[in-house]
Formats: structure tokens, sequence, C-alpha cells
């Protein structure tokens, strides 16, 4: 599946979660690194305005389906992907992460949160090591000197994987830039992932999300924030149905 903003195309690949795990497996074993993004709607709204932000995702070399309606135009468009939420690749990244001897980096949230998420990981994923725990301060610029002193820390840290949890778009630039820096560094952008596992961020019931209602779930949890957010992205859905059907042929 793919998607044209501007004259750029975005392609999903690996295509579900049991592939993006088999390429993860091999990154982690040959200590070769990559940048891997989570697609969804939100996302495709701030490609179409972010020319950094739609930079940075041209450099990753994973990118994966995270939100139902990315998956739903992909089965419009005939070339279908399956569902893999970023916030649900936390726990089985981390423990291919440790099966390689690869320790882990956190990245985002606050120093709280993460030394909690940090706790919960080890507690689910035997003989992990986190190396890192890097929160950075509020306004933190992914391009700017901020961003060059988390890269050396992740450095020295000699982490395999790094778990970022700065929100689109600043988790994806920094991803695209650390990765160019440190080829040997897996980059994730989890989002809310890591104040899941910490328990500061209620994720929506299990029930919800199997009836693809999380959304819904979140908007009436956060509808001053949410609203405007998914009236966006429900605003840009006919021209990516036109576009999904299109590619049928």
């Amino acid at each position: 599946m793919e998607f044209r903003i501007q004259d750029e195309v975005i392609r999903i690949a690996p295509r579900d979660a049991s592939r993006l795990l088999s390429v993860l497996r091999d990154r982690f074993r040959a200590r070769r690194g990559f940048a891997l993004a989570t697609l969804n709607l939100d996302h495709l709204v701030k490609l179409r305005h972010d020319s950094a932000f739609l930079a940075a995702y041209l450099r990753h070399d994973l990118v994966v389906a995270d939100g139902n309606p990315v998956v739903w135009l992909s089965r419009l468009a005939g070339r279908p992907v399956g569902l893999v939420p970023g916030a649900d690749m936390v726990v089985p990244m981390t423990r291919l992460a440790a099966e390689a001897g690869a320790s882990v980096a956190l990245v985002g949230s606050t120093e709280a949160a993460l030394h909690a998420a940090g706790e919960g990981l080890c507690d689910r994923v035997p003989g992990l090591v986190i190396a890192a725990r890097i929160a950075p301060p509020m306004g933190f610029d992914p391009l700017g000197t901020q961003g060059t002193e988390v890269i050396a820390a992740l450095r020295a840290s000699g982490a395999g994987l790094c778990l970022l949890a700065l929100g689109a778009p600043k988790q994806e630039i920094f991803a695209a830039r650390a990765h160019a820096a440190l080829p040997h560094m897996g980059f994730a952008s989890i989002g809310a992932g890591l104040d899941f596992i910490a328990g500061v961020q209620p994720r929506a019931p299990l029930w919800a999300r199997r009836l693809a209602l999380e959304w819904l779930w979140r908007m009436v949890s956060s509808p001053r924030r949410l609203v405007p957010r998914y009236a966006r992205c429900a605003a840009i859905l006919p021209g990516l149905m036109v576009a999904a059907w299109r590619l049928r042929g």
C-alpha cells in the first residue's frame, strides 16, 4: 500500500506485525539499525503541510499501519496490510532486542514515566537491559543542539534499540536524524506506548480496540484536544478513498 503526498510516495512495508518482527529479529542479530514509523490518519494530515515531517518520513526504512483507517484504505486499494499499533509493538520489540543481547534506550515523556516504563518492561521481558532513560525538556528541538545532545547520550549508552515517545512529528524527525548518525541502532516511534506501560496514561479498553473504536474512546476522554484533530482527519478521508480506489487498477 502506498500514499502519494505532493510528489513523494510513502509505502507501507513490512505489511503486518509478523513480517515486521521477522525483519527486526534479523536486524538485531546483524547489529543493523533501522527507523520505524507508525503511519496513521493524523500523520497523513500533518505530512501534507509539514515539509520537515515529510522529509523525515521518507528517510524511514520501515513504515507500518498504525490506524484502522489506513488498513481500510489498503483493502479498498486491493493491497491489504495488517494493523500494527506502535504501542502493541513495544514489548515484542524489546523482547527481540533482549534475545539478541541488545540493550534499550527510552527517550521522551518524563523522568518518572520513563522510570516506571523501564521497570514495567523489565518485568515483562526477562534479561532486558535499559541502557538509558532520556526525558528531553519541553520545547525539545530534534534538529537543534538538544537533538545533538540526545544523539551523543545514545551513542554513549551503547543501546541497540531506542524507543521514542516524543509525539509526531518530533519523534519521526529525530529518528531520521539519529538513524543517520547511529546506523547500528534501531529507532522506533511509539507515541504514548511508554506512558501506557508506565500507567501514567490510560489506554482504551481491549473491547474498544477490537471494535476499532479506540479513536472514539480517546476523543471522549479528551474532546478539546482531539475533536479538532479528528475533524481534520475526516476531511481528508474522501480524497484518500478516491486515491485508494484508483490504485485497484
